[in-house]
């Protein structure tokens, strides 16, 4: 037994344990790779929260914690993190593994002794956050559990609060559909919810917005005052980890006093069970999971967008959210543009358990919290991404949202960047792509639009050029790439240097092309280059 292992305090007396947790869950989420009952024989902590852990990150105190660790490579790396991880009161660490690295990693949970428990291979890391956190969520005191899961969990869950708070609950999704409500006699209730509970959906209000996207970024109950003919509320949000489900709200009959610790932790509880049962339909691709995507879709869109959207999304504005546009091969299929959102959305929530994504015109689009390390991140899932798919796809990272409305100009910029770039058969193209990185092809494009668009700014000599004499046409346009040098024009051309002067005096004398004041010699190279990258992209 490690000795600094042996000085941490065990906590299991009272709360959930590792054990009932690992039993709860199943072996098609969780297995533990050595016995267990030696190990919490011996003092090991009992869980009570879950954080997602890189390896190559500084490890703080965990007292309690259960480490996912995606990142967890070579036994010497495991095994090092497992002493680390059992000085600071960790409760288990949870990783992926071959049945090879069985054996050895069992001897690894027993010296060390921290548990080290097995993730299902067909179990996300997001999915495992959630699934942990809600267990431990849904355990009362003394690991007691709290009410059953279900729909009619929730109706039952609902009548229960009402009980406890004396008015109206109704707990909604992300998309405000009412999905359960109470119905105790003698409840309060006010026209609002009345319209509510009958439509299953809240009622259109100025103040929407803003009240929702203050509960979902609040870490407890928030409590509103009444206007304009509506009671008083309190309301709480419904998450999982950091992943925002739905919201519950009660009618407050008591407005004037502050919220006894009783009825905080009965509202915590019931979060806990309406997350478990939004998180079931969340796994199985459900209505909370296409509630996500919906809300990605309409941000790109730029359609009926709320303001509230990033919140719901579990993204922070403060922080910023990130948009990436992942582009395959031409001519994708649609079974494939969805396998690239699987993987995409898979391999992203390993790092950013919020992360939403969706197939939108032949593309992948997903967002996810702004991330200083996130080139590195992409460096890494390109070449998973050609294991998996064909080699190529490539991704624009254009910027980050602030604002939810920010969300449909970084995806229009997107395609541009990806517009214009060059694809992987050119030698050294790069794949992670970037507003910087593009900057002169997208100025390119956007002279050659406005060319397109008004016919005032082409001039006409240079049209009848390009048209008559593409030849001279192309020396013009390589002793402007050339920034005027003669010698270097005659040698990329093939030409003697007195055919290039002499091809330069027929551009202006026969032609009229402006080519002797700055100004004239820019439009002229803009009107060229334009032309030559219309014809490149046909």
């Amino acid at each position: 037994m490690n000795a600094a292992i042996s000085t941490i305090p065990s906590r299991r007396t009272g709360g959930p344990s590792l054990e009932a947790l690992v039993a709860a869950l199943g072996p098609a989420v969780v297995a533990p790779i050595a016995p267990l009952a030696p190990l919490l024989a011996a003092g090991a902590a009992a869980p009570a929260r879950v954080e997602l852990h890189d390896v190559r990150d500084p490890l703080p105190d965990l007292p309690g914690a259960i480490l996912l660790v995606p990142s967890a490579g070579r036994t010497a790396e495991i095994a090092a993190l497992a002493t680390a991880a059992g000085a600071r009161g960790a409760a288990g660490i949870v990783l992926k593994c071959g049945a090879e690295e069985l054996p050895e990693l069992a001897g690894l949970a027993r010296s060390s002794g921290v548990p080290l428990l097995r993730l299902a291979d067909a179990l996300g890391w997001r999915a495992a956050d959630a699934l942990i956190s809600t267990w431990l969520e849904s355990r009362g005191p003394g690991g007691a559990e709290r009410p059953p899961r279900g729909a009619g969990a929730l109706f039952a869950l609902a009548d229960e609060l009402a009980a406890c708070f004396g008015g109206s609950v109704a707990v909604e999704d992300l998309d405000r559909r009412v999905i359960a409500y109470s119905a105790l006699p003698g409840q309060l209730i006010d026209a609002v919810r009345m319209e509510g509970i009958l439509a299953r959906a809240v009622p259109d209000s100025p103040a929407n917005d803003d009240q929702y996207r203050t509960v979902l970024r609040a870490s407890g109950p928030v409590r509103f005052p009444p206007v304009d003919g509506e009671e008083a509320r309190i309301a709480q949000a419904i998450r999982s980890g950091s992943l925002p489900l739905g919201t519950i709200w009660i009618v407050d009959p008591s407005a004037d006093a502050p919220l006894a610790r009783a009825q905080r932790e009965r509202l915590a509880a019931a979060a806990g069970v309406a997350a478990a049962r939004l998180l079931e339909e969340l796994r199985a691709g459900g209505p909370a999971e296409r509630q996500r995507e919906e809300r990605l879709r309409s941000l790109l869109d730029g359609t009926a967008v709320a303001g509230s959207e990033l919140a719901e999304l579990g993204l922070a504005e403060d922080r910023g959210a990130e948009l990436l546009v992942f582009d395959a091969a031409p001519g994708a299929a649609e079974a494939e543009l969805a396998q690239l959102r699987g993987a995409v959305q898979r391999q992203l929530a390993l790092h950013h358990p919020e992360v939403a994504a969706t197939v939108r015109a032949g593309r992948v689009h997903a967002l996810l919290s702004a991330d200083p390390r996130l080139e590195d991140r992409l460096a890494a899932l390109l070449p998973l991404l050609d294991r998996l798919l064909a080699p190529g796809v490539r991704v624009a990272v254009p910027g980050v949202a602030r604002r939810p409305g920010d969300v449909a100009a970084l995806a229009e910029l997107g395609g541009r960047i990806l517009r214009v770039a060059p694809r992987g058969g050119a030698q050294g193209a790069p794949r992670i792509l970037t507003a910087a990185s593009t900057r002169p092809r997208l100025v390119l494009d956007g002279v050659a639009a406005l060319f397109a668009e008004h016919a005032e700014l082409r001039d006409p000599a240079v049209e009848r050029l390009l048209a008559e004499d593409p030849a001279l046409a192309g020396t013009i346009a390589s002793w402007c790439a050339n920034l005027g040098n003669i010698a270097r024009t005659a040698r990329e051309l093939g030409v003697h240097e007195n055919t290039v002067r002499y091809r330069m005096r027929q551009a202006g004398e026969r032609h009229g092309v402006a080519l002797r004041d700055a100004d004239g010699l820019l439009t002229t190279w803009l009107q060229l280059r334009a032309a030559e990258e219309g014809r490149s992209r046909r």
